[in-house]
């Protein structure tokens, strides 16, 4: 039996192994919260933050271009002035994922005067917080706290929405329900799990100094 020293120990580890399990358990039914969420509001916003994803030699992937697609067609139907393209450079890429999609989006109609593209974020912290430095310079914006319709898969939603509160914008999910990843339910389920972990790694970064 365990000394009477190493017994407050042991009840020490149990009770933050249940503190850690449970804040992942929070964090799960989170991500599975938000992935449900969508702003339909017909009140226009600053700018429509699109994440980056995967892009083949200047093609947007498919899980990209679903994203582009959804955020397109919301510029188009006049919710936001500016479409802000993020992600950067793979390690032996030529082309960043905000520039394939900024070709993307111009052959779409939407026109260059209204893009703005973050070319150096490699992750989802980087590329918000890249992105609401790009639309508070913006002088067409001119916001303080800018408001701002997030493009991403569904299972991006709460993550996006905490880091872009934190780095000073008004967020609204508008996630794209017609990515690769949402039509495959182990594949969305891994996102989600991968998600439930990030989202806390990201958010303490995030507050920390």
């Amino acid at each position: 039996m365990p000394s009477r020293g190493v017994r407050p120990l042991i009840r020490g580890v149990r009770w933050l192994s249940a503190g850690l399990v449970a804040g992942w358990m929070v964090c799960l039914a989170g991500v599975v919260i938000w992935s449900q969420r969508d702003s339909h509001e017909p009140t226009a916003a600053d700018a429509i933050i699109v994440l980056g994803a995967a892009q083949y030699d200047g093609r947007p992937s498919p899980v990209l271009r679903a994203r582009l697609d959804h955020a397109i067609t919301l510029f188009h139907a006049h919710r936001a002035p500016r479409l802000v393209l993020t992600g950067g450079h793979q390690d032996g890429e030529h082309t960043s994922e905000a520039e394939a999609g900024q070709r993307y989006a111009i052959r779409r109609g939407v026109p260059a005067s209204a893009i703005l593209v973050e070319t150096e974020g490699r992750t989802s912290q980087e590329s918000i917080r890249s992105a609401a430095a790009l639309i508070r310079n913006d002088s067409s914006t001119g916001a303080l706290r800018p408001r701002v319709l997030l493009v991403s898969d569904p299972f991006h939603m709460l993550r996006l929405d905490v880091l872009a509160r934190l780095n000073g914008m008004a967020p609204s999910p508008s996630p794209t329900r017609t990515s690769p990843i949402s039509a495959n339910p182990w594949m969305a389920l891994e996102y989600v799990l991968r998600e439930s972990v990030a989202l806390p790694t990201d958010v303490i970064q995030e507050l920390l100094p």
